[in-house]
């Protein structure tokens, strides 16, 4: 059995916190595992993928013992949909063995009351979280309230093979070397 040291022992010692404690998503056989996989499909390393994998037991714990609707942080969401995708041992092994209860998954029917309710429901997980965790949230994989007001909407997801993915900065660099570079070429051709 393994626990996690420093959580407040009514979360240390719940029934649901050890089973997801000694739980692994998926095949132990398989050749490339869950972690891996979750690693690989969103161009993390593996030691993100884990942290990651850990605070979706964090939010399936709230899910099946807060008592209210609870919101995942990106990050974990990605977790979650790809242990969807494991149908047999989401359905049949995780909901009823480790959690007790379904845990469905629903999203946003969009619009403006949706984007509030998904804000306080978020805000109020992080709430939750931090009751039930003793700790507040990792700020890298479970960001602010109000990131989800600001960011998200914005927030596309991009294939490498689909784009060409350059940090801000490089492009501002490129940009200021395509222009000296036209500088010159002009300076050149009103000197010759």
């Amino acid at each position: 059995m393994s626990t996690t040291p420093g959580l407040p022992a009514s979360t240390e010692g719940h029934p649901v916190w050890l089973a997801l404690s000694d739980y692994s998503i998926g095949p132990e056989d398989a050749a490339l595992s869950f972690a891996e996989r979750l690693a690989r499909e969103n161009g993390w390393r593996p030691e993100r993928a884990a942290r990651v994998i850990e605070e979706y037991k964090r939010f399936a714990f709230l899910a099946a013992t807060g008592g209210q609707e609870v919101t995942p942080s990106d990050p974990v969401d990605q977790a979650w949909h790809l242990h969807l995708t494991y149908t047999r041992d989401y359905w049949d092994r995780f909901c009823p063995d480790v959690l007790g209860c379904k845990l469905h998954h629903g999203p946003t029917a969009g619009g403006g009351d949706e984007r509030q309710r998904h804000f306080e429901q978020y805000a109020h997980t992080l709430k939750a979280y931090e009751a039930a965790f003793g700790s507040p949230a990792p700020a890298d994989i479970w960001p602010e309230a109000a990131d989800l007001l600001i960011h998200a909407p914005k927030a596309r997801r991009v294939h490498p093979r689909d784009a060409v993915i350059l940090p801000r900065s490089s492009v501002w660099a490129l940009a200021a070397i395509a222009a000296a570079l036209l500088l010159a070429y002009w300076m050149f051709l009103r000197g010759a």
